[in-house]
């Protein structure tokens, strides 16, 4: 990104910085959360490599693009999913008057504070090896609010994203009438994936909680499996201040005769959630007991693991994504799909172990450890919270031999931002604090002040403009030498990693 102006260049008007400008401004109206970032697909899209089909574009028929935008305008007008009411009542009356599609199928709900996403991806992708029609439901979105609603493992089109809406707008508008407050943002699209996988139909939906469990607008479904990533404290105002406290809410996911997959989990943690699967008389499987990580080592492009399932061994099971937290997440992956196909309870042997592989070796988590541009390399990661850039900070120095890494920090106001930058204080190098579009983004200046108590002075540099500082890590990372091995990690937020994503091409 050497080649891109500078701010004291003559103005041009075909700079793509200032169209990223202009876009933005013009998009003021919007949710962040929802569409802004699709500026950055018309500014530096040829610089970062192809694009993944596993993320969407903007439609490219002009009508559905229009008809899309509408939509999201609409949304946007709604409670965003900040704020919140600890209550189902809104979104069990409009699955009343839809007539309860979320219980046309199975289903394999997923909760924990980190991980749930990657989770609920590779679930996807080995219920899909074994030929079974999955839907799957997902937040945050990485670039595209049609993300979130995925069908055979792809994400819904724009087109259908807009029928799904259409189809259940006047039961939405019936049950706003009906209700003190109207259903918020994550209500209406938490309704559109149950009915998007009821009118597929789907043989099997993997859902992930957006916050918490039990009064979470997923959590009018009965899961058959219930799955627990790790806790750690994130949203403690809403949550609790403790694992314990956490565990408490999002135990409300554990229905009655259901099977529970619990990854490690702090003390306090797993007491709370063993204690509630006994209450309702749940079966548990813990990970490091009945299931978890026998061996794994560095390869290229991933890891080769050995995984222990509830049936047994599966050896040599390649995996393309970095880091020790994503062979953990694929242990507990492995263990809720074999659970739902009665693997160590009905059925004693395991899962055919080629059809095992096959479905691994092809998972992709945008945004999660993923590198988007080489020379110097440009590894994007979503960490948002302390857990997760412990873990973050810990596979870049396992995956890459960066002699010089440049971190580029863009976070949300209401997260443990100091908690996050001391995390990976002993990773950095130096560190560029920028802002992303959204209006819960910390200001750069202040993030720069946290920072400069973590880091010191001399390795803090500020750039407010996310193209700004995606050039000047870029450029710190490139000071030794094209063949020095200097690294950039982007990472605080999803919306600063789905930004940076779109600025380097992906998208």
């Amino acid at each position: 990104m050497s080649d891109i102006p500078g701010e004291n260049d003559q103005p041009d008007p075909s700079d793509p910085l200032d169209s990223f400008d202009e876009i933005i401004d013009a998009e003021t109206t919007r949710d962040p959360d929802l569409a802004v970032i699709e500026a950055g697909s018309r500014t530096l899209r040829t610089q970062g490599g192809p694009p993944q089909a596993d993320v969407p574009a903007r439609p490219e028929d002009p009508e559905v693009d229009k008809a899309l935008r509408e939509v999201e305008t609409e949304l946007a007008t709604r409670w965003g999913e900040t704020k919140l009411e600890p209550s189902v009542t809104r979104i069990a009356a409009l699955m009343d008057v839809l007539g309860d599609p979320q219980r046309s199928y199975p289903s394999i709900h997923i909760t924990g504070t980190n991980g749930k996403t990657t989770t609920a991806r590779m679930i996807e992708a080995l219920l899909g090896a074994f030929e079974l029609r999955t839907g799957r439901y997902t937040s945050p979105h990485v670039q595209s609010v049609t993300e979130r609603i995925s069908l055979d493992g792809a994400p819904i089109s724009g087109e259908r994203f807009v029928e799904t809406y259409e189809d259940i707008k006047p039961y939405v508008e019936m049950v706003d009438g009906r209700q003190e407050h109207r259903l918020s943002f994550f209500e209406v699209l938490t309704g559109m994936a149950y009915a998007a996988f009821a009118d597929a139909p789907v043989d099997v939906a993997v859902v992930e909680v957006g916050m918490g469990g039990s009064w979470d607008a997923t959590n009018v479904i009965d899961g058959d499996v219930a799955v627990v990533t790790p806790i750690d404290l994130d949203h403690t105002d809403r949550l609790g201040e403790t694992p314990g406290a956490i565990a408490t809410e999002k135990a409300g996911i554990v229905k009655q005769d259901a099977t529970v997959i619990l990854a490690q989990q702090p003390v306090d943690a797993a007491q709370v959630l063993l204690k509630k699967a006994v209450d309702v008389n749940a079966t548990v499987a813990r990970e490091g007991l009945e299931f978890g990580v026998v061996a794994r080592q560095v390869a290229v492009g991933g890891q080769l693991m050995t995984l222990r399932g509830l049936g047994g061994e599966y050896t040599e099971v390649y995996l393309p994504l970095h880091g020790a937290h994503q062979a953990h997440n694929a242990a507990v992956a492995l263990a809720a799909v074999e659970a739902f196909f009665g693997v160590g309870a009905q059925r004693p042997e395991p899962l055919d172990i080629d059809t095992v592989r096959k479905a691994f070796a092809a998972v992709a988590s945008p945004g999660r450890m993923e590198v988007v541009r080489r020379s110097p390399t440009v590894v994007l990661d979503a960490a948002h919270n302390p857990a997760g850039a412990r873990v973050t900070a810990e596979a870049v120095g396992e995956a890459f031999q960066f002699s010089r890494l440049i971190g580029v920090v863009g976070a949300s106001g209401d997260k443990n931002v100091r908690g996050l930058l001391e995390a990976f204080e002993p990773v950095f190098a130096e560190v560029v604090v920028t802002q992303n579009s959204s209006h819960r983004a910390m200001d750069a200046d202040e993030l720069a002040g946290i920072a400069v108590e973590v880091f010191g002075e001399d390795r803090v540099q500020v750039e407010p403009r996310l193209p700004d500082a995606l050039e000047a890590a870029i450029t710190l990372a490139e000071e030794e030498g094209e063949f020095a091995g200097g690294g950039v990690l982007v990472t605080g937020s999803v919306i600063t990693v789905g930004e940076a994503r779109l600025l380097l091409g992906r998208g």
